[in-house]
């Protein structure tokens, strides 16, 4: 795709986000402030349906590849705005997500795999997209993290191995920008919402696999690792304490610095992607492909990673009395 039609496809999407707006102010669509959010302005909520948004343009304007995809992205992104707007039934959302990772599945061709792998995957994918909506907290991390995830996957594609049509790759960074530039603010002007969050988690769950599938390399998972290691460790923590980890919460990491330490949203956001940068910049220079070293490296990380998590927050906070609710 020329640079003409990037920068076309640019101004749509700044278009359409700047249009969302309006609608969200007509219909009310703010998220109001409380006692476990991690900002204390109203915002417009919803801002990430420019993701689903950006994979329906490609779609359109590239010969609807990965169909199959695209209509999960498009049901899971709408029943996420929809669960923006009103509290939905969760076996509606459920089964929504459910009928999505089926459509994800069958793009990528998975229901070749023996049952097992089937049910690790989807544990995986089920998991990951639950683990992006959670870390959603803050101005800028999730719009930040996912454009170093897709920077990195374009270097992968044209560098190290071609994987995926290079124009997804594009228009889902140019989505991400129109996103950043109003979200990676002191005061921002959108929240990503679970549209946002979830969808953007479908589609780098999509690539990721694909580049995955293409490699034979588990190693790349390696891209998510700082989300997942704060995700995943906040759950165990919260586990622990005998709470219910699907209420909402103020437990993670980075809320802990934001709330408890009132370090600024940005700070803490580009702590976290400079992190995942390092872990990058490592994967691709050593690019392991040994499923025992990548069980070591996740151990060793996690470890190192809980460590941190006791000297910093202290364990009466990590494991009982006051842990930011």
């Amino acid at each position: 795709m020329s640079v003409g039609n990037l920068s076309i496809i640019l101004c749509i999407l700044v278009l359409l986000e700047v249009i969302y707006f309006k609608i969200a102010y007509y219909f009310n669509i703010i998220d109001k402030p409380n006692h476990r959010s991690s900002h204390n302005l109203a915002t417009i909520r919803g801002g990430g349906i420019i993701f689903g948004i950006s994979i329906l343009i490609f779609c359109f304007t590239c010969g609807f590849s990965y169909p199959y995809f695209t209509a999960g992205v498009f049901l899971i992104s709408l029943i996420s705005f929809l669960d923006d707007l009103i509290t939905l039934n969760n076996k509606i959302r459920l089964f929504i997500h459910l009928l999505s990772v089926a459509l994800l599945f069958y793009e990528l061709n998975l229901f070749t795999l023996q049952w097992y792998w089937l049910f690790v995957v989807a544990v995986f994918v089920i998991g990951t997209i639950n683990a992006y909506n959670f870390m959603d907290g803050i101005n800028g991390i999730t719009g930040a993290y996912s454009f170093l995830a897709i920077v990195t996957l374009y270097y992968i594609d044209v560098y190290v191995v071609t994987f995926v049509a290079k124009d997804f790759l594009l228009i889902t960074g140019l989505a991400l920008m129109v996103f950043n530039f109003f979200n990676f603010r002191k005061k921002a002007k959108c929240f990503a919402g679970d549209v946002g969050s979830i969808g953007i988690a479908f589609i780098i769950l999509f690539l990721l696999l694909k580049l995955i599938i293409k490699t034979e390399n588990f190693s790349y998972i390696l891209l998510l690792l700082v989300y997942g290691l704060d995700a995943v460790s906040t759950i165990t923590f919260r586990y622990v304490r005998k709470e219910n980890i699907f209420e909402a919460h103020r437990s993670h990491f980075y809320q802990y610095w934001t709330n408890e330490r009132n370090v600024p949203h940005l700070i803490v956001s580009g702590s976290y992607v400079l992190v995942q940068m390092t872990v990058n910049l490592l994967l691709l220079l050593i690019l392991p492909n040994s499923t025992f070293l990548l069980c070591l490296t996740l151990f060793f990380c996690a470890l190192i990673f809980i460590i941190i998590r006791f000297s910093v927050e202290g364990s009466p906070r990590l494991l009982g009395g006051k842990h930011g609710d």
